[in-house]
């Protein structure tokens, strides 16, 4: 048998209201040399039935299912262990791709330079025609050098992804960059509430190529409800977990005092906004693994910083802010 170029991955878990059309976008491809792989992970309702059926009509449809639930970042690894293409396309069990999402996407990585390729997305809650926002749209369609990822990343430079639902990368790169664990200082476990990770696969494979790609078009659709982590997980989990991983990374990768103070700024923030003390943060030196680090740029913080954040720091952050952060 042939190996397909493209794996598209989908983890998946209680999902019977939206694992169908998930699958249908993936299948709707106009790029058909690609395989869909879907892992349930012991759902208790009809998922396992449903992606049963759509294995049993699409030879390209190949699925698993674990005995016990594993959690959800060791499901993605699932996924991925299984990959037979030479890119890897995440498809978040509730979400869905334009057809020509592969299309669109794939031509970027022909360039050996380019570390991943990424297009802007759609929010939506019943209908993906039914957009209630859009993100990742400040950024031209075209190849950047990897800092302006990095750098954007860490000082808010545009609305830049940190979920690979809306994005394509080489196979190799994720089994390379896909983290179980974040070391981090305060016994956070990554690996069950899966916040980070997902970051850190961006920004490993951008310290890893000198250039990243974007498509700006709405060929993702993320969907908004109850059960998704954006919505459900408790106020401030979201950004101060993904603080913590740029902790990680900061500590290994980021060696210039200048920026480190800029990142600080960023955390410091984070620290007056939200109750980071609920998840045993009370300081910044703990955001990074073993670095004591504490010093952050004041003129940074009035010229910069407090003029775009100063609002938020007098209020509680919402749902709706909670997503797009």
């Amino acid at each position: 048998m042939n190996q397909p170029r493209v794996s598209i991955l989908i983890p998946v878990y209680n999902r019977e209201n939206f694992i169908a059309p998930c699958i249908e976008s993936a299948l709707s491809q106009t790029f058909s040399d690609l395989e869909v792989i879907v892992v349930d992970n012991a759902s208790t309702d009809r998922t396992w039935d449903i992606c049963m059926h759509f294995a049993g009509i699409d030879s390209r449809v190949r699925v698993f299912r674990n005995d016990e639930n594993i959690g959800p970042v060791r499901n993605w690894l699932a996924c991925v262990a299984e990959a037979r293409g030479e890119y890897t396309k995440i498809l978040w069990s509730d979400d869905l791709i334009h057809p020509e999402f592969l299309s669109k996407l794939l031509p970027y990585l022909e360039n050996p330079d380019v570390g991943f390729v990424y297009s802007s997305v759609d929010i939506f809650e019943k209908v993906a025609e039914d957009a209630r926002a859009r993100l990742y749209t400040s950024i031209g369609s075209g190849v950047y050098d990897s800092s302006k990822y990095i750098e954007g990343s860490f000082l808010d430079f545009g609305d830049l992804p940190c979920s690979p639902g809306c994005a394509v990368f080489r196979t190799a790169d994720v089994v390379k960059n896909m983290m179980l664990h974040v070391p981090n200082r305060v016994n956070s476990d990554f690996s069950m509430h899966a916040i980070g990770n997902d970051l850190l696969l961006f920004l490993l494979t951008a310290q890893q190529y000198p250039k990243f790609a974007v498509v700006n078009e709405p060929m993702a659709y993320f969907r908004a409800h109850r059960d998704s982590i954006s919505i459900s997980a408790p106020s401030g989990k979201i950004p101060l977990h993904y603080d913590l991983a740029k902790g990680f990374f900061a500590e290994n990768f980021v060696s210039e005092p200048a920026m480190l103070r800029k990142i600080n700024t960023y955390f410091f923030i984070h620290l007056l906004r939200f109750k980071p003390h609920k998840f045993g943060i009370a300081s910044l030196d703990d955001f990074y693994p073993t670095l004591e680090n504490n010093r952050i740029d004041w003129s940074f913080l009035i010229s910069k910083v407090f003029p775009k954040f100063g609002r938020k720091l007098l209020k509680r952050p919402t749902f709706d802010e909670s997503i797009i952060e």
